[in-house]
């Protein structure tokens, strides 16, 4: 199977000293999203993992623990995110210049292949307008293009999780502003993108959009990726599409050890998060050495492994 770490949370920032000692311990205990008396055992053994696969804002807390995943025989890859947004809209990520350094020794360390950039969501909006977004993509592109193969974008959603942290933005005067597929403002982002992107020779998918936006040179993408796993690791996956995810979404199937309303980023787009509160109220029900991300739940391990 492969490990998902984890769209729901970011479990290298904050949550990598519980990971590594369930890497220790053989096993997580994950809690059911939608139903938090369901607990499952998932077997983090190395032979029962094909690949992990983690998704940060900030690498910087595993990368201690980088050297011990390699000698227990663990593959794994990075889907990383870094778009340099002002601080009211993502008020707790790391200064850009050390997620910048972080990125690129993370990447001096496993290989560009296996650390993809992302620069998503796209939010247009009176902070972080149509220009602005050619800007720091072209800023962000000179910097990590030497330290990656891909970068993945998408445009943002409306999440109801997210709804109320966005119109209490505009009570701050950053509204978003419609930049609608066909406008002039937005095919001119886009097409400047993808240029810079090839300039830099790098891949630029799109990561479950909803919106075509292959007009671009912008391919739908994989963010769980069967063939990425392939052509770097040399293994064989499901290539079954992931129907726990959303339509638009491309990924092969995979197991999530995150907990939502856990991340303490408290970027004001995440569909992960329904409020700072919540969050930091989750994290102070967090011990590094239970079995589950939160709380204190244990499983037994039954006779085959639940994936």
């Amino acid at each position: 199977m492969i490990i998902s770490a984890s769209r729901r949370t970011d479990i290298p920032a904050f949550y990598s000293e519980w990971f590594i000692n369930r890497i220790r311990a053989g096993y997580c205990c994950a809690v059911n999203p939608f139903n938090r008396k369901q607990v499952s055992y998932v077997s983090l053994q190395p032979p029962d993992v094909d690949v992990i696969v983690f998704w940060t804002k900030d690498a910087g807390p595993l990368l201690r623990y980088l050297g011990e995943l390699d000698s227990r025989g663990f593959r794994y890859y990075f889907q990383y995110t870094i778009t340099g947004y002002p601080r009211v809209i993502e008020p707790n990520t790391p200064p850009l210049e050390q997620s910048v350094g972080t990125f690129a020794r993370l990447s001096d360390m496993l290989g560009k292949r296996r650390v993809i950039w992302r620069y998503d969501p796209i939010m247009f909006s009176t902070l972080t307008t149509p220009s602005y977004h050619r800007r720091r993509f072209t800023e962000l592109a000179d910097a990590l293009a030497s330290h990656t193969t891909r970068v993945v974008i998408s445009i943002v959603d409306r999440y109801r999780a997210a709804a109320r942290r966005l119109a209490r933005l505009a009570q701050h005067g950053v509204e978003e502003i419609a930049a609608p597929v066909g406008s002039s403002d937005f095919d001119a982002t886009l097409e400047d993108m993808v240029a810079c992107a090839d300039s830099h020779g790098l891949r630029v998918s799109s990561c479950a959009e909803e919106i075509d936006l292959t007009r671009y040179g912008v391919v739908p993408g994989k963010c769980v990726d069967d063939e990425l796993i392939r052509e770097v690791f040399h293994v064989e996956v499901s290539h079954r599409k992931d129907t726990s995810q959303r339509k638009e979404c491309g990924c092969v199937v995979s197991r999530d050890i995150g907990c939502y309303d856990t991340c303490l980023h408290g970027c004001e787009y995440c569909y992960a998060t329904r409020s700072n509160v919540t969050s930091a109220n989750a994290n102070r029900d967090h011990h590094s050495d239970s079995p589950s991300m939160v709380g204190w739940h244990d499983c037994v391990r039954p006779h085959m492994a639940l994936f």
